[in-house]
């Protein structure tokens, strides 16, 4: 069966980060939601600025730069702006990397422990 993004039951059950080597980033084409810490560790935002104009400013800032798209107030999540084919902000359209790893938001240091379908993956083949 063919893995479907939209589509957990079709995802493989994940088995070691070898999967993730060949694979053509599936898991970075799904909607990122990330904390206020993460907004720090990426560098879109410091302390100092949450602190002096909030979360709602900020926010309407990072919406205007195209960073975020929305923030939900009652979950404190933002949530990361998409390419047009649905690619991470930072995923490397080439190498199909991220180009943030080492600042990556705490969503995606987690997958697939947490997600639609936990110890799961949509791995693809990479099309190269």
């Amino acid at each position: 069966m063919k893995t479907d993004i939209d589509r957990p039951s079709t995802w493989k059950k994940y088995s070691s980060e070898q999967m993730c080597h060949g694979c053509y980033a599936g898991c970075c084409t799904m909607p990122v939601e990330i904390t206020l810490t993460d907004l720090i560790r990426l560098g879109l935002t410091d302390e100092d600025e949450i602190e002096n104009s909030g979360a709602k400013k900020v926010t309407k800032r990072l919406v205007k730069e195209k960073k975020i798209t929305s923030f939900r107030e009652a979950t404190g999540l933002f949530t990361l702006v998409q390419k047009s084919n649905r690619d991470c902000l930072y995923l490397d359209q080439r190498t199909r990397l991220c180009s943030v790893y080492e600042k990556r938001p705490d969503v995606c240091r987690k997958f697939p422990n947490i997600g639609p379908r936990p110890g799961y993956c949509p791995a693809m083949q990479n099309l190269k």
